[in-house]
């Protein structure tokens, strides 16, 4: 069943679901941290209420607050896992320590083994046991968690602060300083923008102290400093994957899939599809909250992925939902986008949008946690411009570059655009335990030199699982699958609001971080109106790229050297729709 509606208003939708979606309770969570604040504990508090305001939209089910002579935790909450209970910030009342979390611990259950001492239990939530783990174990807690997550946490014995992110930065985190010296942390800028002095991005993998004032690396692969041997084996590739999905279905709300019709979400959601049934007490099976598992397509009228979805759909017997933006709508958004991402990136303000969109669609049936597919392109070289790697070191380094460089780019992207209508978005392909087998594999066995299609040994693993036209499919960027007249669009926008005398003056306009097109220039410009700080701009990375490529790919092929486009269809020589021009 498809059922396809305009973003207009749509009567004849609201009507023919009613009674179909769950109306629960909403998924995905913010907070903001201060410490080491000088001014009185009153002053700092409602510093930190009117800060939290700013990223409400990321946890609109609840608000928490806890304040100490030596911190201000405020939390929005967003409830996936133990809806009823589970409110932060978490106190452990035996240790004195608070904890504000933004994540999902997926081995939590697991994780209660660990734990050598008793502790005063007081919700079900997995991020409860992250307070005593911490109480155990200290630092290594991060590396004990399977899961997304940023947080911070508080002693109040010994008055220290704990910060930390998850391995790839799939969960957002910010942190600053002000002119007093206390320190900030936000799930997003925007918190930070006019309290802050300087702000950067917390960096992902990473946790930092109070009294250590030091960024500590805990996320150390064994693959990010050599380039791995092992042959791939296809079943353990395939065991992998769906163990990363399965898990992430942890969830106590209705939950949906994406689909762009390209492999990748394909590949997610009919995994989802077939493992969307829990065992019950009695050894039965029952399905999920809702009676069917309902997916969701955006595109332009008459989008390539829009048809290819349509048909993944169909296969693994989903409730498909179709939104069909206009280019105008999407031009609307814009703006809207710029300030949820936070970024002026290219690639990133062109992907969001639509994505954005969509988001507000299903977030208005009760849906509050989605599963989508990104970062298989990072693992397995899937974007177009991986065809001209040299050499299979070259090209597993170029992997590693690209999934470190994820906070910044598909992570900020899928995580903040659907946030800002309080939905959570999950990424197996980025899950740690995937990771450690993926990445493992010797790259040579990932390489698809001349015509031979990218990601193959990922297409060879689920042979069974899709049509062969979804799972032989050619890399769409998502911002090309959605609809070619929308990167278009954008570009003759962007022409129509900046001159050849504007970019002519680029760099003093723009002494930091400065934009190299027309396009960029008119985001920038935007991001600037939005965010005061003058520290935010250098949070967001610039250079020229084509199909998402980093600048090292340049020196790989001749055709990157001249052109400055991150659309897929820039690479003539690959892309069976590629442009003429660019």
């Amino acid at each position: 069943m498809t059922r396809r509606f305009l973003l207009a208003a749509d009567s004849e939708f609201c009507t023919t679901t009613a009674g179909i979606f769950h109306s629960g309770v909403i998924a995905l969570c913010g907070f903001v941290g201060i410490f080491e604040f000088k001014e009185p504990l009153e002053t700092a508090r409602n510093r930190a209420l009117e800060m939290s305001k700013m990223i409400r939209h990321r946890g609109p089910d609840w608000s928490g607050v806890y304040s100490n002579e030596g911190a201000v935790l405020a939390h929005e909450r967003l409830s996936i896992v133990d809806v009823e209970h589970g409110a932060q910030p978490l106190i452990d009342e035996m240790a004195g320590r608070a904890l504000a979390v933004n994540g999902e611990i997926y081995n939590h259950v697991s994780l209660r083994e660990k734990l050598k001492q008793h502790h005063a239990w007081k919700t079900k939530s997995d991020c409860e046991v992250i307070l005593y783990l911490y109480d155990e174990y200290g630092p290594a807690v991060c590396n004990m968690l399977s899961g997304i997550f940023a947080f911070a946490l508080f002693d109040e014995k010994k008055r220290d602060f704990f910060v930390a992110r998850d391995h790839i930065g799939i969960i957002p985190l910010y942190i600053g300083w002000d002119r007093a010296g206390a320190t900030y942390v936000a799930s997003e800028m925007k918190a930070l923008d006019a309290t802050c002095e300087t702000i950067q991005e917390f960096p992902p993998g990473h946790y930092y102290t109070g009294r250590d004032r030091t960024f500590v690396k805990w996320y150390n692969p064994s693959w990010e400093h050599q380039a791995p041997t092992e042959k791939v084996s296809l079943q353990k590739l395939r065991t992998a994957l769906e163990t990363a999905v399965k898990q992430q279905l942890m969830c106590d709300v209705p939950y949906g899939v994406l689909i762009s019709g390209g492999l990748d979400s394909s590949l997610i959601a009919a995994i989802a599809a077939q493992h969307r049934f829990k065992r019950i007490e009695s050894g039965d099976t029952e399905e999920a909250w809702w009676p069917r598992l309902h997916s969701f397509s955006v595109g332009l009228e008459g989008a390539p992925d829009m048809r290819f979805a349509r048909k993944v759909a169909e296969h693994i017997g989903t409730v498909h939902h179709e939104i069909v933006f206009t280019i105008q709508e999407g031009l609307d958004a814009v703006a809207d986008v710029i300030r949820h991402l936070e970024t002026f990136d290219v690639t990133s303000i062109r992907a969001a949008t639509p994505m954005y969109l969509m988001a507000r669609k299903i977030r208005s049936m009760g849906i509050k946690m989605v599963l989508s597919g990104e970062g298989a392109d990072e693992v397995f070289g899937g974007y177009l411009y991986f065809h001209m790697a040299p050499n299979a070191q070259e090209f597993h380094e170029e992997t590693v570059r690209k999934l470190f460089a994820l906070s910044k780019y598909d992570c900020c992207r899928a995580n903040k655009a659907t946030a800002a209508w309080g939905l959570e978005t999950r990424v197996p392909f980025l899950d740690k335990e995937f990771l450690d087998y993926a990445m493992s594999i010797d790259p040579a066995d990932k390489m698809c030199p001349g015509k031979k299609i990218e990601k193959n040994i990922l297409r060879e693993a689920f042979p069974d699982l899709l049509p062969d036209e979804i799972l032989w499919r050619q890399k769409e960027q998502f911002s090309d699958g959605v609809g070619y007249g929308w990167i278009d669009s954008l570009k003759d926008y962007a022409n129509s609001k900046v001159t050849d005398e504007m970019m002519s003056i680029v760099e003093r306009t723009f002494p930091n971080q400065t934009p190299t097109s027309k396009e960029g220039y008119l985001y920038r410009t935007i991001f600037d109106r939005i965010f005061q700080n003058p520290t935010a701009c250098l949070t967001v990375p610039v250079g020229p790229s084509i199909a998402c490529s980093t600048p090292t790919a340049f020196r790989w092929s001749q055709e990157f050297a001249k052109m400055d486009d991150p659309s897929g269809r820039a690479v003539r020589s690959v892309h069976l729709q590629a442009t003429e021009s660019v």
